[in-house]
């Protein structure tokens, strides 16, 4: 018995650990895709004669297609299954990057970001709706702290890889060798296709109705999610730490050398010890959401030594070198509210809406990093570098807001279900 036990406790295990593998490195490929064309703007801007403002467009434009399709595919994955729509993400990904690498002018650039950004619409609903019903409960945050940090090793890996290969071959070298990416994975996605397989409501709703009064009350009953409260503030708190994502992706570089006279050097690594200790936060915070109840207390406390550390940098009273560190602090916080933040939407989501209310509510993601950069870029052409980290800090505080208003929306939900 005891044997027995053991030997199916040892294929959980290997099947979960496999999942989150499978689902996490796929994560990191959408990832790298944010970045598929900022890393190359030295190489862009002269070769086709644009401004920062058109360069500035094709990274907008990536993110307003992702945003919109992502509220959409969130219905596609709960209609056809989480796998099918994985697929064709990673596939339109790979064709994105070939079509970039043939680009003769302006629209065929904005032509070929749109396709990258309609890739990276399905990974979140589709990541997410397979990580749910494919990997034990039991370690989904461990789960959702893979998943994160795999996004952040995808945005670290872009700019060597694209950078080092167009330093030595040329743009758009590196451009046909980036959608080597994604078809590899793809490749490795279908070999271990069995394991990503999952039910759809489409099916399921097919067996029992039967009838187009069933089909009708089920395409009803697909759009109720969207009168829940809590999966609007899920969207709002996205929107709010992605505005806060966007300013340190985009000019935290530069604002720290206007504000402490930093090096280039000594100003990356600030953006460097975010994104390495973000990772690191993500790890920690895996083991607290597993454990936690109140997912939303963890993300307040976290956000909460985020928002005033950024603050702190703004103030430039530190010295420089106490400034990376500072950053680095940033990201660490942001990192460990990232497990909780994704298990706190599944406990708001309704059951069998997984897919639609993880795409509805990662649409604020991207929007979020769509509108950030124009914000921030304000901000740095008016010469106010301060304000770029009291924002970032601001963003991050007000994220608490909307993470306590959805645990107690969600607690009270499922008090009236108990008792009712």
């Amino acid at each position: 018995m005891t044997a027995t036990s053991n030997s199916t406790a040892t294929s959980t295990l290997r099947q979960d650990a496999q999942v989150i593998t499978l689902v996490g490195v796929a994560h990191g490929v959408s990832h790298f895709f944010h970045l598929i064309l900022a890393p190359l703007f030295a190489w862009l801007k002269p070769e086709f004669n644009l401004s920062y403002a058109e360069l500035g467009l094709l990274m907008t434009v990536f993110f307003v297609v992702s945003g919109v399709g992502q509220a959409t595919a969130g219905f596609v994955v709960d209609r056809v299954g989480a796998r099918a729509v994985l697929f064709a993400g990673m596939s339109l990904l790979g064709v994105s990057a070939l079509a970039l690498s043939v680009a003769q002018n302006y629209p065929m650039l904005l032509a070929g970001s749109m396709l990258a950004g309609l890739g990276n619409s399905v990974f979140h609903p589709a990541d997410f709706t397979l990580l749910n019903k494919r990997v034990s409960h039991s370690r989904l945050g461990h789960a959702f702290s893979v998943h994160g940090i795999s996004g952040n090793l995808g945005w670290a890996a872009a700019p060597v890889f694209l950078a080092g290969i167009a330093g030595v071959a040329g743009w758009r070298v590196a451009l046909a060798a980036a959608a080597a990416v994604p078809f590899v994975w793809l490749a490795v996605l279908f070999v271990f296709r069995d394991l990503l397989h999952t039910e759809h409501g489409h099916a399921g709703a097919a067996k029992k109705t039967g009838t187009e009064t069933g089909t009708a009350h089920q395409e009803s009953a697909a759009l109720a999610f969207i009168r829940l409260p809590a999966v609007w503030m899920c969207f709002a708190f996205f929107f709010i730490t992605a505005m806060a994502l966007a300013g340190i992706q985009s000019f935290s570089a530069a604002g720290l050398r206007d504000l402490y006279g930093m090096s280039l050097a000594s100003a990356t690594a600030g953006q460097t010890a975010y994104m390495l200790a973000s990772a690191a936060g993500m790890v920690w915070g895996g083991f607290l959401a597993a454990k936690a109840t109140r997912h939303d207390r963890t993300i307040a406390l976290a956000f909460a030594s985020s928002g005033l550390f950024s603050v702190l940098i703004a103030s430039a009273l530190a010295p420089a070198w106490m400034a990376v560190l500072l950053m680095g602090a940033v990201g660490f916080g942001a990192g460990v509210a990232g497990p909780s933040r994704d298990l706190l939407i599944r406990a708001a989501a309704p059951k069998n809406a997984t897919g639609r209310v993880y795409g509805v509510v990662y649409s604020g993601l991207d929007i979020g990093l769509a509108t950030g950069p124009l914000l921030f870029g304000a901000l740095m052409d008016a010469r106010h570098p301060a304000l770029l980290f009291v924002l970032i800090g601001v963003f991050q505080i007000l994220a608490i807001l909307t993470a306590v208003n959805v645990g107690s929306n969600t607690a009270k939900r499922a008090a009236a279900t108990q008792a009712a």
